[in-house]
C-alpha cells in the first residue's frame, strides 16, 4: 500500500457521467492522476436524472414503495456508471476494476433509503490498489449485515467517497461537481456571488445544513470527524476549487470575514401544533415519535403559553412530509391537541462565518435588512457561527441577494 500523500480519492456526480463524453473525461482525469503517480480511487453517482426517473417508475408500481426494494432498485443506478468508466479507462490501456458498494466492503445500519456506514472492510480495495489499478466504486450504497443491498440517501456519494478517504488515509479527497467550488451566494441568484478559496469543517458544515447543496452534510460532517481533506471543484475546467479542512491547522487568514456566505433552502415544510398541554414530557414525546420515524428536525419554536396551552412550530424536510403526517395523527389521541398546520409556503436563509463569534450586531444588522425589504421573519435559529429565518418562500431570492450586499460579499472581503 502506499502512503498517505500517494493515494487520491475522486468523486463525480451525476452531471459529471451524464453521457458517454462526460464518462470518456471523467476517464481521462483518472488516467491524469495515475500518471501523476496517484493511486486513484474514483467514486461515482449514476448517470444524470437516472435515480430520479428509477424513482418515478417506483411511483406508478406503488405509491408507497417498500424501502428495501427501492434501495434495490435504485441501487442498480450508480452500477451503469461505474461499468462504463471502467470500460472507458481500460480502453485506454490502463487496469481498472469497478466495484458496488458491498464489493467495496462499505458496510451499513438496516435504514434503507438513509442508511449510515457502520464501518468497511477495505481488504478488496488494498489487493486491487497494490496490483496497479484504478478503482471505480458505485457511490450512495452499501450492504447491511445481512447482506441486503442499502442506499445512503440523497448525497450519499460523497458520504461514500468520504469514508473510503478516510480508510484509505487518501491524501484528500475530491468532489467534482458542476460548479467551480462553493459561492459567497448560489450564482444563479446573485451574479456578484465569488468562489471562496478556503472553509473550516464547521464552516462547511454550517453551510451545508442550511441549504447550499454543493457538499452532502453527513460527507462533512465525515470529513471533520477524520481529518479527511477535501476539495470541491468543477468536473467541466482545470480552475482550483475550494479546500475544506481544518481551521486551525491549515487555514491562513490575515483576518476572518465576520460573513462568509448566504445560503438559502426551499425544501422545508412549517408544521405547527396548536393546543398542546404546557407540562413536562410533552416536547419529548412529540419529537420522540419524530425521532422514532427517523424524520430530522430542524428549527423548533415554542410560544409563550396562555392558560396552560401552548403552541409548538417546527421546520422538517420535504421529503419527510408523509412521515411527519402520520406522526402527527398517531400523536392526535395521546398528546390531546387541537389543531395541527402545515405550511409547504415556507423557505430558510442563513448567514455563515465563523467570524461572527467575535462580533456583534449580525443578528441585528441581518434581521433590519429584511425588515427594510418588507420580509417578515416567523423563525429563528442561531448557532456560534450561523444566523437562520424562516421566511415567506417567494421571498426568498431577494432575501440572498440583500443580505449577500448588505454585508459586504459583493466584495472582495466581506464586512
Amino acid at each position: 500500500m502506499k502512503t498517505k500523500s500517494e493515494i487520491v480519492v475522486m468523486k463525480f456526480g451525476g452531471t459529471s457521467v451524464d453521457n458517454t463524453d462526460k464518462i470518456k473525461k471523467v476517464a481521462e482525469r483518472a488516467i491524469r492522476a495515475k500518471d501523476n503517480g496517484k493511486d486513484v480511487v474514483v467514486v461515482v453517482s449514476a448517470m444524470g436524472d437516472t435515480t430520479d426517473n428509477l424513482i418515478s417508475l417506483a411511483s406508478k408500481i406503488s405509491d408507497v414503495p417498500n424501502k428495501r426494494e427501492m434501495d434495490m432498485l435504485l441501487s442498480t443506478g450508480e452500477q451503469v456508471s461505474i461499468a462504463l468508466i471502467a470500460m472507458a479507462i481500460q480502453a485506454k490501456g490502463y487496469e481498472c476494476v469497478s466495484l458496488t458498494g458491498n464489493q467495496a466492503g462499505i458496510f451499513t445500519d438496516e435504514v434503507y433509503s438513509n442508511a449510515k456506514i457502520t464501518h468497511i472492510n477495505n481488504a478488496r480495495l488494498l489487493k486491487e490498489l497494490k496490483n496497479g489499478k484504478i478503482i471505480i466504486v458505485a457511490g450512495f450504497q452499501g450492504i447491511t449485515a445481512d447482506g441486503n443491498i442499502s442506499t445512503l440517501g440523497r448525497g450519499g456519494s460523497d458520504t461514500t467517497a468520504v469514508a473510503l478517504a478516510a480508510v484509505l488515509k487518501a491524501e484528500y479527497c475530491e468532489i467534482y461537481t458542476d460548479v467551480d467550488g462553493v459561492y459567497t451566494a448560489d450564482p444563479n441568484i446573485v451574479r456578484q456571488a465569488r468562489k471562496i478559496d478556503k472553509l473550516s469543517y464547521e464552516e462547511m458544515l454550517e453551510t451545508a445544513s442550511s441549504g447550499a447543496k454543493v457538499l452532502h452534510l453527513r460527507a462533512v460532517e465525515f470529513a471533520k470527524n477524520h481529518d479527511v481533506v477535501l476539495s470541491v471543484r468543477s468536473s467541466f475546467n482545470e480552475n482550483e476549487g475550494t479546500w475544506v479542512m481544518d481551521d486551525n491547522k491549515k487555514i491562513e487568514r490575515m483576518e476572518r470575514p465576520v460573513v462568509t456566505g448566504v445560503t438559502y433552502d426551499t425544501n422545508q415544510i412549517k408544521i405547527t401544533i396548536f393546543g398542546l398541554a404546557d407540562k413536562p414530557g410533552i416536547a419529548a414525546k412529540l419529537f420522540g415519535e419524530f425521532a422514532l420515524e427517523n424524520v430530522s428536525v430542524d428549527l423548533i419554536v415554542q410560544n409563550v403559553s396562555e392558560k396552560g396551552i401552548a403552541t409548538i412550530s417546527f421546520t422538517v424536510k420535504n421529503e419527510d412530509l408523509n412521515e411527519a403526517k402520520r406522526v402527527i395523527e398517531s400523536l392526535k389521541m395521546g398528546l390531546d391537541f387541537t389543531e395541527a398546520d402545515i405550511d409547504s409556503n415556507v423557505a430558510k436563509v442563513s448567514l455563515v462565518g465563523a467570524g461572527m463569534q467575535t462580533h456583534a450586531g449580525v443578528a441585528a444588522k441581518m434581521f433590519e435588512i429584511l425588515a427594510n425589504e418588507n420580509i417578515n421573519i416567523e423563525m429563528i435559529s442561531t448557532s456560534p457561527i450561523r444566523i437562520s429565518c424562516v421566511i415567506r418562500k417567494d421571498k426568498v431570492k431577494t432575501a440572498v441577494k440583500v443580505l449577500h450586499s448588505g454585508f459586504g460579499l459583493d466584495k472582495e472581503r466581506g464586512l
